[in-house]
């Protein structure tokens, strides 16, 4: 692993080089194979991890929990309102104070600008469990699971299908961009990437091979496209917005028609989850057409959500041993 990982902190994609993303994969790849043969190094063995959540979670809080264990560390849950932080004391006074205790600290949240500042005055590594503009562990489970889909990850090309101005698609673009691979971008045009972002990522793109495209064309945005991505209409914190987004976004459905229009008979199914696939939640209950894909689709042989959810937990593992393991 390289030593230019270690002690620092991982809160966007665009901090990293390409070979740096690359080893993270590799990492997570060597780190889940010796976890199925049952063998534990236990590199973070003796350190303690804050994981701090303002938003509610299931796969990154259980990925830090069972990859902290996996490894010899102690991992401390601290919810939004378990410490001051943010009310009666602020982010920088909460960062010095957890920097002296812990080794680490995650952070899943809100605004992006809480990760950086918790990351400028901790002291130790702060990694990013999701903020508003990024969602960097969620792009290396990603690209794990195609690339043991497909192998060698340049070349291969990714349409990201639904709102494209979330840290999702965010982390694509410029991850895909780094790793030299195909990106798409297909939403409405009112839910398009931020202009200055699309041109960093055209730069990045330039440089290594890759590609970027923003389209509303879902026949153009998917046609050739080896893995087709969904994300749920409406992140945490716009449930006001879901009757606007299911008029937005319904042409913009993975269905069983959108995959075989790929013209790829291998093409994966891929999805960040949760996901309303169906009418078995209470949110899709009290909101028909909420479903940005079909059951058909993402309970198929295409499917590789639930391979993705696990790699979850191997990729955060990589980041936490490749940024602070012994």
């Amino acid at each position: 692993m390289a030593a230019t990982l270690k002690g620092r902190s991982f809160l966007k994609l665009l901090d990293f080089t390409p070979d740096e993303i690359r080893e993270l994969l590799a990492l997570a790849a060597d780190l889940k194979a010796k976890k199925k043969a049952g063998v534990r190094e236990r590199k973070l063995d003796g350190r303690n991890i804050a994981l701090l959540f303002e938003k509610p979670s299931t796969r990154t809080r259980c990925a830090f929990t069972v990859a902290c264990i996996d490894e010899g560390a102690h991992p401390e849950y601290l919810g939004k309102s378990d410490i001051q932080f943010g009310k009666k004391e602020t982010v920088a006074d909460t960062a010095r104070v957890l920097g002296r205790m812990f080794d680490g600290i995650e952070f899943r949240g809100f605004a992006h600008q809480t990760v950086e500042t918790l990351a400028e005055y901790a002291g130790v590594p702060v990694w990013n469990g999701l903020t508003d503009d990024w969602h960097p562990t969620q792009f290396l489970a990603d690209v794990l699971t195609m690339r043991e889909e497909f192998g060698d990850l340049a070349g291969q090309t990714l349409a990201y299908v639904g709102d494209g101005r979330n840290n999702v698609a965010n982390s694509l673009m410029v991850g895909c961009a780094k790793l030299g691979m195909h990106c798409r971008i297909v939403s409405p045009d009112t839910l398009h990437p931020e202009h200055d972002l699309v041109a960093a990522v055209e730069e990045i793109a330039a440089s290594t091979g890759g590609s970027l495209v923003v389209t509303s064309s879902v026949d153009e945005g998917v046609a050739g496209a080896d893995a087709i991505y969904a994300d749920v209409w409406a992140s945490m914190g716009e449930e006001d917005l879901i009757a606007d987004r299911i008029r937005t976004l319904g042409p913009y459905k993975i269905t069983e028609k959108m995959m075989s229009s790929t013209g790829k008979s291998g093409t994966i199914f891929l999805h960040c989850l949760p996901a309303f696939h169906n009418l078995d939640t209470e949110v899709s209950k009290q909101n028909p057409g909420i479903q940005e894909v079909e059951d058909e689709v993402f309970e198929g042989p295409q499917s590789r959500v639930f391979d993705q959810a696990e790699n979850r937990l191997h990729t955060i593992k990589a980041v936490m041993v490749g940024t602070l393991g012994n």
